[in-house]
């Protein structure tokens, strides 16, 4: 298979490092929240058939963040191998790894359906679920869960798509799929023309309707476009090397974003000791958080195929400008969202609920975290290059540290020191402490290799060049 230097769009191993990181990051932010709106839009609609089905897909929300958890570190692990085989310009590899990432997340959610579907009752009774929500339950798990592959797959294949340098197709198909999935949600739960009214059945069944179709267009473009997928039968024991790959990368990945919703689950019940006014002001307080950091979750899921790609190619000295300038938006975007929330927090609350005592609970958590946002930035994008580099264990690691030795201790120490202030001066100082350490230990890890200079130009020419994925889809047969 030719090998040869990669087209300006897919070669994120040559070109000015910021301008690279700004047009990958930029179509992610309008991906990323996409999938905040329709998640949004989904709360919202299911809340217009009363107070009971909108528990029911409460109580569904933990189910639903573990295979999220899941799909995102096979997806982590799938474009940290892959991002590095195409910087090291093996085509052939690039394919089996893109394939074997999809087989392994067909094998793995095949399992958990069959798991999911056995254990409907047993489940959400032992989380608190009552005999009056449990019939909307079985209603949503039941197309919820064989519908997970459609969740799972898309992932994976979107991450492998970022790998190559593309984050534009990706961001498309996210934003395709919410606008499906606003669309279908009133139709669905609510009926339309010969379509009938099926509840809490329909927000699932559109849900996944949008995600079949992400699955689809995902496969077409790895195919068609990127030429990544392999339709021959590989040997059990090659299928077997490139699993225990994604999943060296994959599952402390998806564990580290099992650790946080987790601990605010903990945090959450110390919360609730105040008063149910307390909780919705946090509640409230953690959705217009979620859009502050928008930006900084799409640079998270573009530093990894940027990392990936110049390790790969052994261009060092890029990975370390791509960090250092990544640490520097994160610092500066983080000082400015913190300013503008203090400024603002009082009006954006008062917009999801009047109540005062959730107003003053939810300003004065805005006022507190935001000061951290810079750091917290720091840490997602240094979890995301360890990730990349194939060193999951750092992320873990720091996670960890962040969440159950420092904020979930703090925020009981602070709150029997300084109630509700001290909860919230938790995170603020966790935030700060873990992005600090997070600097250093990239900086420590990248010093184990000798940096290089970021020109292309200078790669050895005993090395194979980056792959050119665009030759590779000229001369490959369809």
């Amino acid at each position: 298979m030719p090998k040869s230097t990669p087209t300006r769009r897919y070669n994120l191993t040559e070109g000015s490092v910021g301008l690279k990181l700004l047009a990958l990051t930029l179509p992610m932010v309008w991906g990323v929240f996409s999938v905040i709106a329709f998640n949004l839009a989904d709360t919202y609609f299911v809340g217009q058939l009363g107070t009971a089905q909108l528990a029911a897909m409460s109580f569904t929300f933990p189910v639903v963040m573990v295979m999220g958890s899941l799909a995102i570190g096979l997806g982590t692990g799938a474009a940290s191998v892959i991002s590095r085989a195409i910087g090291e310009g093996d085509h052939d590899r690039v394919q089996r790894l893109t394939t074997n990432s999809l087989t392994l997340s067909l094998l793995i959610v095949g399992i958990f359906i069959l798991i999911g579907l056995a254990t409907i009752d047993p489940l959400f009774k032992l989380l608190g679920a009552g005999s009056e929500v449990m019939p909307y339950i079985h209603d949503y798990m039941q197309i919820w869960y064989p519908g997970m592959i459609c969740l799972v797959v898309p992932m994976v294949g979107n991450s492998a798509i970022r790998a190559a340098g593309d984050t534009k197709i990706p961001s498309l198909i996210m934003t395709f799929a919410a606008i499906v999935n606003i669309a279908l949600d009133p139709v669905f739960i609510f009926g339309w023309a010969f379509i009938p009214s099926w509840g809490l059945k329909g927000a699932a069944l559109a849900t996944v309707i949008a995600r079949s179709l992400t699955l689809i267009a995902s496969l077409i473009v790895l195919h068609f476009r990127e030429r990544m997928i392999l339709w021959s039968l590989t040997c059990l024991r090659n299928c077997w090397d490139c699993w225990k790959e994604i999943l060296y990368v994959g599952l402390p990945a998806a564990s580290t974003n099992m650790i946080t919703p987790i601990s605010l689950g903990i945090i959450t019940s110390l919360l609730a000791t105040y008063s149910p006014e307390v909780v919705a002001g946090f509640g409230i307080s953690s959705r217009v958080e979620s859009f502050a950091l928008i930006a900084f979750m799409a640079l998270s899921a573009t530093i990894g195929p940027f990392v990936g790609q110049n390790w790969g190619a052994k261009l060092y000295g890029r990975v370390h400008r791509s960090l250092h300038l990544s640490y520097l938006f994160c610092i500066g975007f983080g000082i400015f969202i913190a300013v503008i929330l203090s400024a603002t927090s009082a009006q954006i609350i008062t917009l999801f609920d009047t109540n005062s005592e959730v107003v003053n609970t939810a300003t004065r958590y805005l006022a507190i975290v935001p000061i951290s946002y810079g750091t917290y930035g720091i840490l997602i994008v240094a979890n995301a290059a360890f990730n990349a580099l194939g060193k999951p264990f750092p992320a873990v690691v720091l996670t960890l540290s962040r969440m159950v030795v420092l904020y979930v201790p703090l925020a009981y120490l602070g709150s029997w020191l300084f109630g509700l202030n001290g909860i919230f001066a938790a995170a603020c100082i966790s935030n700060l402490i873990v992005g600090l350490i997070a600097i250093i230990w990239t900086r420590r890890l990248c010093s184990l290799k000798p940096d290089q200079k970021s020109d292309s130009s200078m790669i050895s020419p005993s090395k194979q060049p980056p792959l050119n994925l665009s030759d590779v889809r000229d001369k490959t047969p369809r």
